[in-house]
Formats: structure tokens, C-alpha cells, sequence
């Protein structure tokens, strides 16, 4: 009879028989001789017949090959007869024994069903008897059937250390015969299969088995295993009820085919489903379902108890499980106290109606590799110096917060996956201080980051994106470290600093974010510096409600609106930034916005490169602002503040602009190669400027124009393409100790009626280009062309119907309006519409006409910034 290992897949291999000859020893199967068979005549005498068909090739390369038998003269071998009268066995070298026949005759395919019949240590002992029976012992398909018996996995499982079991398909395995060596390493194993103790017991076989996991441990614990910890296999089915409090070394681990986890169920309603407590040094559950489902209705209070529960002093590994609770309190795994350190990774924690995962009270530990998801409570709680090292978990869905730190929580947390949780993907409170690297944080309903109630915490090279709210959230005296984060595509801001927060931001990329990619507000403090805020949808970096702060070392650009802005009472110190390429304002003081802008590059704007308006006051010192699309510093609106020691050049329009009753203060700054002019004061704007230089601007060094007066003390206006001071308008000045010297229109000119205060100035060394062209009967279009306005008599031409807006040289009244009906209108600046052919008469001074509109008498007007204000 078979075994009862023995399964119904075995296969009866059978050999054919040839037709007309009977069975006989057969002596010798060696390929290159001819096959005898001995059989008999009708008269009963022997007879010879070669057999034609081809010799039996065994699938086993090692089989060994029996000798060749003596044949005699006349081509027959000697075989005698066994003597009727005597049991004994004849030994003569001419008869081959029953023992030699099975050793080294029998098919192959024969000693293969034989040997399916064995068990496990009865394979061992054969494969001792020769090499044959070695190899065919220790065939793969044999080997796997038992392994199939006992173990029931469909891939073999490996042990090679303790705490560690891996399953590797045997294709991939170094091993000959994976299935012999996976029962060999997990043979030692104690199983838990209710009914089927027949199978562990059967011919010689002797494995502990146990209907219950209890009695299982049990036995572990009164017959440990020498130097390795004992093995539970915890066969298919559900175990309910049991309450497992593991204390020693031991392996439980799941045994079914398919998915095991899902197979092998430990499930509790009161009480922690499994427990590991002091003295589980290197215990294991592994490949397990574990379940604590609380009677809602029960009285019984559960608010300690949890699916799985790590005590002080143990340090399991727990692996591959599907890990659920129900409980609307506490956890579905907890691990508290000193000395705990286990050791967790690919597990399911989901779908509790609690906290997923639970660290607090000095424990440490290593959690890798697990899903943890849709859970009701965060996903993650680490609290009271806690100090877990998580790497590579995926952290989403949560109906809560991804990650929460809180009450000295510590903990290191690399290359998590964490995002679509409904409040932030990571949360730090309360004294708080983890450190989170290269964590992925993203899609979060609310924001990505948000460290409050004097959170701290180090976020290093993290990619934070794509989060409903602020990126990053800093508030109520928190102090974190964000560093060389990717902080882009959020639906608000990229980082958001209030109420009295600060942080360390350093080296992060900012971009694509629909609000500021940095904003501070309420008295945060933060220091920011070696970023990039680049291609916001709004602002770059936003101050606002008495914010301060120390930005330094930025590189702000590209951004939709103002690079910075500083407004309602803050007093940031701005130094050393690259402000540039922004396509409105590069720094914008408005509605009493202070502070301090040093040492910073700020250039290629669409705006002014520097706006301050309504109140503010800020300290712009050491700057280089340049290259503008429109004015250099524009102030306005009551706007104040000390310019000091800037260099502002190249700027499309003038180099600084004050107007509407703002009063700046200018002192030793460099303006120069302006495409407009240098200082342009108009509309009742004021301001003293002193110890200025102010050269080869294309248009007036300083024109004071339309009712404005400033004061002008120790400045130095030269090399101009113009006129070095131009008041008109009805605007005065007080000009004191001034030097003016090789402008090309001249070093003062005054329009009608403009009476300034003029004291000890120096000018000298003016070209006059003006004068010289009227003593020569030029046009004076031909010396200023439409980008420039000399000072001269104006007139009107009646005769040729000319506007308000026109004006004609004093020559070409002359020569060609020669005749006409001509009032004077006043000595101003204006360039002349007659020799730029906007009138209907050609010029007689000039060649061909020139395209142009009618004539402006100032400079046009800056672009002022109308950037929305957020609150």
C-alpha cells in the first residue's frame, strides 16, 4: 500500500514488453554492444536472439554500468542454474543477484514510482546506497510532493538565518533541489494543522503537530532548539480566541498555498491578538493574518489592547502580515517601552478604524517596505522620544494625517511614499524632532508638511508637490529644517511661514506653486537662503502683517508676479539674492513694508526692479539694480525709504523715479547708462539726494518736474547725453555744492518760470549742443530725434492748425513757417514735431521725415505694479 504522503498526482511510469520474447535477466546495457536475450525453442533448448530494437538510455547520467559477463567459446554465456536443494544464493560471478538487478537494471522510471513511496528520512538513507540511487532520490518532483504534504507552499521557503525567511522560486534558486533544501532547513518546524496529526506521524515520520497555536508554543518553550529559535507553522484556516503572549525566541509563520497571509487568520475580540514581550529577542510571525475585532456593544474596556502589541526588552521581526483592527480607539500596532526595537516590514496595515501604526515611549525599531493605507486615525503616531528608523513605507489614503509626530517624538523616516491623506502627509507638534529624508509627499488634501506648537524636525531632500494647500506649513514658534527640498506644483503656497514660526530654508527648489513660492506673515522669523523660487504662479517670496526674517542667497526669477514683496509692517533684511527675470516687480514695499535690501542683484524685470509705496520705509543698500524693462526704483504714493550705495544702470526708463509726495532719501549711489534718465521727480515728489554720481544717462541727469521739490546736496551729474538738471513745470529745487560738468545739453536748465534755490554749484565743462545747433539754423530734431527733449523756446504755428501737444524749434519757425501766423508758447523741454514730419508741411531743415506721435514733455510715466494682495 502507498504512504499517506504518497498523493494522487503520483505517476506509475510503465515499460513495454517486446512481443514473442519472455522476461529474462538481461546482462549487459552498454550502447555500443548488442542486447541478448535468453528465451527458449519449442524442443526446450536455449537459443540466441539479438535484439534489434535500441538500447534503454536512463534520463540519470550517473547510473553505473554493470560488468560484462564471461562468454564462452560458442558465444553463450555460462549462466547456471540456482540448485533446487539449496536456499543458499549463488555467488558465482556468472549469475547476477536480485540486488544487482535493482541496483543497476531496473528502469529508471521504476525506482522513481518505487522511491514515491517513501518519506523523507527514507530517501536520505537510499540516496547513501550508490550514485544512482543519489540522483534519483533526490529528484525534484519527489522532493516537492513531500514538501507539498507537509508544508503546503507552492514555492519553496528558505531559513538561512534566524529572523529570516524568503521565499525563492526554484529557478532562481542556487540550490540542486530547492524543495530538499527548504525542507531541511524548516524540518525542525512544530505545526498547527487541527485533524491532520496523521500526517505528521506516519511511517517513521515523527513531526510535532498541534491543533492550537497555545499548545504549539508550549512545546517550544519546554523543547527549545539548540542555537536556533523553534518553528510554529501556523497551517490554513481561522484561529479565533487565542491569546498569544510570545516571550521567547520562536517562529510563527504561515503555511498554506497561494496567498498565505490571506489564508492564516489570527483574529481576537478583547485583548491584544498577538504580544510580544520581554525576552523575544529574535521571536518571528511572519505570513499571517491578525485581526483584534471588538464587540462595539461589549462593556469590556479595550482602549489598551491592539492587534499587535511589542512590549520593553523585545525586538521581533514581524513580516509579510495583513494586520486589521476595528477598534475605534488605541491601535492597530503598538509598540511602547524601553528596549523595544522590532523589526517590521512588508505588512498590510490598513483599514483600521484607528491609528495604523503606534510608536511611544522610548521605543525604537525598524519598519520597512509596509502599506499602510485608509486608515481612520493617522497613519503613523511617533510621541514621547520615540525614536523608529522608517524607510520605503507607502503611506496614502488616510482619513487623517499621513505621518504624526508629537510630544518629543523622534524618529528617522527615508524614501517614504506618503500621500492623498485627507489632513497633511506629515504633521510634527510639540517639541517633535524627526528627521525625514527623501520622502515623497505629495497629493495631500490639505499641505504636505505642517510642524506647529514648537514642532522641530529635519526635511532633507524631499519631494514635497502637488498638495491642495502650502507645500510646507511653519507656525506658533516651530523651528524646523528644510533643506534641499523639491517644493513645486502646489494649489497654494510653496512654503508657509505664520504665527510666530521660523525654520531654517535652505537649498530648496520652489517652483510652479499657485501662491508665494514662500510667504511669512505674523511675526515668523525664518532664516531663507540658497533657494530657487522660480516660476510661481504669483509672487516669489511674500512678507506681509509683521513679518521679519533673513533672506539671503536666493535666486528669485521668473515669477508671474513681484520677485518680493514686503508690506503692512514687516522688516525683513534681504541679503545677497539674485532677483531677476520676474514679469512684474522685482521688490515691492508697499502699505508700510520696512526692512532691510542689501547686496542683492536685482535685474531684467518688467517693472521697476525696486517699487516702494504708501508709507514704507525700507533700507536699500549695496545693490546692483539693472537691466529693466521700465525704471530702475520707482517711488510713489507717499513711499519713503534710504537709498544708499546702489549701482542703477541700464534700465529702460529712468534709473529712480520719485513721485506723489514720497520723500526718499538717495545718498552716494551710482546711477548710470540709463536708456531714459537718471532721477526723474515729478507730481510733488520730493526726496534730498546727496553725494550721488549720476552719469551717461540718454536723457537728463535729474529732471525735477510738476510741482515736485527735492533737494539736491554734494551730487555729481556728468557725461550725459543731455541736459545735466531739468526743472520745468512750476516744480523748485534747493541745489547746493553740486558739480555739473560735460552734458551734452547743458549743466542747468530752467523752464518759465522755474525758480530754484541755487547755491555754490559747480558747473562747467557743458557742451551746449542746444545752442550751437540753434546759432547754426539746425532743426533740433536733428540733435535729439524723438528719445530726447532739450530745453529751448517753443513755439506754435496758428497757420498750420498744430495742437497743445506740438511744439516747433525756433529755426524752423524761422525757415519753415516762415510767414506764418506763430505765437511762443515758453521755454521747456519738447522736441520738435516740425523736423519730426508729424505736421503737414515737410520740413525744410531736415531730410526725410520721421514717423513719430505727438510730443511728450516728460519722460513717460513708470509702470506702477498692480500685483493682487493676498491675505
Amino acid at each position: 500500500m502507498p504512504s499517506a504522503s504518497y498523493g494522487s498526482s503520483r505517476y506509475y511510469p510503465r515499460r513495454s514488453r517486446r512481443k514473442g520474447n519472455s522476461r529474462v535477466s538481461v546482462s549487459n546495457r552498454n550502447n555500443t554492444a548488442e542486447t541478448c536475450a535468453s528465451g527458449s525453442s519449442s524442443n526446450g533448448i536455449p537459443t540466441t536472439v539479438m535484439n534489434s530494437q535500441p538500447p534503454h538510455n536512463p534520463p540519470y547520467d550517473l547510473r553505473r554500468k554493470s560488468p560484462p559477463y564471461p562468454v564462452l567459446e560458442n558465444g553463450f554465456p555460462n549462466l547456471r542454474k540456482r540448485p533446487r536443494r539449496s536456499c543458499s544464493v549463488n555467488t558465482d560471478i556468472f549469475s547476477p543477484p536480485a540486488a544487482h538487478y535493482l541496483q543497476y537494471e531496473l528502469p529508471d522510471e521504476v525506482l522513481l514510482t518505487i522511491f514515491s513511496y517513501l518519506l523523507e528520512k527514507d530517501l536520505c538513507r537510499l540516496s547513501q546506497v550508490c550514485k544512482r540511487f543519489q540522483t534519483i532520490a533526490n529528484d525534484n518532483g519527489l522532493w516537492k510532493r513531500l514538501y507539498h504534504n507537509i508544508f503546503e507552499y507552492d514555492i519553496p521557503l528558505f531559513n538561512p538565518e534566524p529572523c529570516k525567511f524568503e521565499f525563492i522560486p526554484p529557478n532562481d534558486c542556487e540550490y540542486a533541489n530547492p524543495w530538499k533544501e527548504s525542507f531541511r532547513q524548516l524540518y525542525r518546524g512544530i505545526h498547527v494543522r487541527p485533524g491532520q496529526g496523521s500526517r505528521y506521524k506516519a511511517r517513521g515520520r515523527s513531526l510535532a503537530h498541534f491543533d492550537t497555536v497555545q499548545t504549539a508554543l508550549d512545546h517550544a518553550d519546554e523543547n527549545p532548539s539548540t542555537g536556533v529559535p523553534s518553528i510554529v507553522f501556523l497551517h490554513a484556516g481561522t484561529y479565533r480566541g487565542e491569546f498569544l503572549v510570545i516571550d521567547t525566541d520562536v517562529a510563527l509563520i504561515g503555511a498554506a498555498p497561494g496567498n498565505v497571509a490571506e489564508a492564516v487568520v489570527l483574529e481576537r475580540q478583547s485583548g491584544s491578538t498577538m504580544m510580544f514581550g520581554d525576552g523575544a529577542k529574535s521571536a518571528y510571525a511572519g505570513h499571517l493574518t491578525l485581526k483584534f475585532t471588538p464587540d462595539v456593544a461589549s462593556t469590556v474596556l479595550h482602549h489598551k489592547h491592539y492587534c499587535l502589541e511589542v512590549g520593553e526588552n523585545c525586538s521581533p521581526t514581524i513580516d509579510h502580515c495583513i494586520i486589521r483592527s476595528t477598534s475605534v480607539v488605541g491601535a492597530a500596532v503598538c509598540v511602547s517601552g524601553q528596549g523595544a526595537a522590532p523589526i517590521i516590514k512588508h505588512c498590510d496595515i490598513s483599514d483600521c478604524e484607528n491609528v495604523g501604526l503606534y510608536v511611544t515611549d522610548y521605543a525604537h525599531g525598524t519598519y520597512e517596505d509596509n502599506e499602510i493605507s485608509r486608515n481612520a486615525l493617522a497613519g503613523i503616531w511617533v510621541k514621547n522620544y520615540a525614536n523608529p528608523i522608517m524607510r520605503r513605507n507607502h503611506i496614502h489614503h488616510g482619513r487623517d494625517v499621513g505621518i504624526f509626530t508629537f510630544d518629543n517624538g523622534l524618529g528617522f523616516f527615508e524614501a517614504n511614499d506618503i500621500h492623498n491623506n485627507r489632513i497633511a502627509g506629515f504633521e510634527v507638534k510639540a517639541g517633535a524632532n524627526p528627521t525625514v529624508v527623501q520622502c515623497e509627499i505629495h497629493h495631500g488634501q490639505t499641505g504636505g508638511i505642517y510642524v506647529h506648537e514648537n514642532g522641530l524636525g529635519q526635511f532633507i531632500d524631499n519631494r514635497i508637490h502637488s498638495n491642495n494647500f502650502a507645500g510646507v506649513w511653519i507656525t506658533s514658534n516651530s523651528n524646523p529644517t528644510i533643506r534641499r527640498n523639491e517644493i513645486y506644483n502646489g494649489q497654494q503656497g510653496g512654503v508657509y511661514i505664520f504665527g510666530e514660526g521660523r525654520g531654517l530654508i535652505e537649498h530648496n527648489n520652489i517652483y510652479g506653486n499657485a501662491l508665494a513660492g514662500i510667504q511669512i506673515r505674523t511675526n515668523s522669523d525664518p532664516i531663507v537662503r540658497h533657494n530657487k523660487i522660480h516660476h510661481g504662479q504669483h509672487g516669489g517670496i511674500y512678507v506681509h502683517e509683521k513679518g521679519e526674517g533673513l533672506i539671503e542667497e536666493n535666486e528669485v526669477y521668473a515669477n508671474t508676479l513681484a520677485g518680493v514683496w514686503i508690506t503692512t509692517g514687516s522688516t525683513p533684511v534681504l541679503r545677497r539674492n539674485r532677483i531677476h527675470s520676474g514679469k512684474q516687480v522685482g521688490v515691492y514695499f508697499y502699505d508700510n513694508g520696512h526692512g532691510k535690501l542689501e547686496d542683492n542683484d536685482i535685474f531684467n524685470h518688467l517693472y521697476s526692479g525696486v517699487q516702494i509705496r504708501t508709507g514704507s520705509n525700507p533700507v536699500i543698500r549695496g545693490n546692483k539694480i539693472w537691466g529693466g524693462q521700465n525704471g530702475g526704483v520707482l517711488v510713489y504714493n507717499g513711499g519713503l525709504g534710504l537709498l544708499e550705495q546702489n549701482e542703477i544702470f541700464d534700465n529702460a526708463m529712468a534709473g529712480v523715479w520719485i513721485k506723489t509726495d514720497s520723500n526718499p532719501t538717495l545718498k552716494r549711489n551710482k546711477i548710470f547708462d540709463g536708456r531714459d534718465g537718471g532721477i526723474c521727480i515729478f507730481n510733488g515728489g520730493k526726496g534730498i539726494l546727496e553725494e550721488n554720481d549720476i552719469f551717461r544717462n540718454a536723457q537728463a541727469g535729474v529732471l525735477i518736474s510738476t510741482q515736485s521739490h527735492p533737494v539736491l546736496r554734494h551730487n555729481r551729474i556728468f557725461d550725459g547725453l543731455a541736459a545735466g538738471i531739468e526743472i520745468t513745470l512750476n516744480a523748485t529745487a534747493t541745489l547746493e555744492n553740486n558739480q555739473i560738468f560735460n552734458n551734452r545739453f547743458g549743466g542747468l536748465c530752467l523752464a518759465t518760470g522755474v525758480n530754484p534755490i541755487v547755491r555754490c554749484n559747480k558747473i562747467f565743462s557743458n557742451q551746449d549742443a542746444v545752442e550751437k545747433a540753434v546759432r547754426n539754423g539746425q532743426c533740433l530734431y536733428k540733435i535729439s530725434s524723438y528719445t530726447s527733449f532739450p530745453m529751448h523756446d517753443f513755439y506754435r504755428c496758428q497757420t498750420c492748425n498744430t495742437t497743445g501737444r506740438n511744439a516747433i524749434c525756433v529755426n524752423c519757425i524761422k525757415t519753415c513757417h516762415a510767414g506764418h501766423e506763430v505765437e511762443f508758447v515758453r521755454h521747456d523741454r519738447f522736441f520738435c514735431d516740425c523736423g519730426a514730419g508729424t505736421l503737414c508741411n515737410q520740413c525744410q531743415l531736415q531730410g526725410e521725415p520721421a514717423q513719430d506721435t505727438d510730443t511728450l514733455y516728460d519722460s513717460a510715466e513708470p509702470m506702477e505694479s498692480h500685483t493682487l494682495m493676498v491675505n
